[in-house]
């Protein structure tokens, strides 16, 4: 059985509540954690800016009641996984990878993608996505204004 990969993670609306903002960033800016464990022990650790900057994105996002997933950039993905991030079925997900749109590798008797092919294949989708809501809405347009 494959493990989970994308996990989605939130905050519940109390946990959002007692929770303070991050305040932004700015150049320069040190970045600590520091870690109270079970037994009492204490730890600081430093944050590169990177690191930093990812860390502010994802409290951003997790405030704001969105949910977040932290997925490596080498990681391989399920027809079942990369549907969840494409937001399509996993049926026309393998379909993509049939038709060449998504490409793959076997693992086994199991289909692969990698992330970096599934984030391009989001991108393509998400222009097709735009275009299409753009010609309804001129369509729309010309029906209300013409009458067409």
């Amino acid at each position: 059985m494959a493990s989970q990969v994308v996990q989605f993670a939130g905050l519940s609306d109390r946990d959002r509540k007692n929770v303070t903002h991050l305040p932004k960033l700015g150049e320069g800016d040190h970045v600590e954690l520091h870690v109270r464990r079970r037994d009492g022990a204490e730890q600081t650790v430093s944050l590169p800016p990177a690191a930093a900057n990812a860390i502010e994105t994802l409290l951003s996002r997790l405030l704001s009641g969105e949910r977040v997933a932290v997925i490596a950039e080498n990681q391989e993905l399920s027809p079942t996984e990369a549907s969840t991030i494409l937001g399509i079925s996993r049926p026309l997900v393998v379909h993509r990878m049939d038709i060449g749109d998504l490409p793959f590798r076997y693992v086994g008797k199991h289909r692969r993608a990698s992330l970096k092919d599934v984030l391009a294949l989001k991108a393509q989708l998400d222009v097709q996505r735009k275009a299409m809501q753009d010609l309804a809405a001129d369509a729309e347009d010309l029906h209300l204004r013409y009458g067409i």
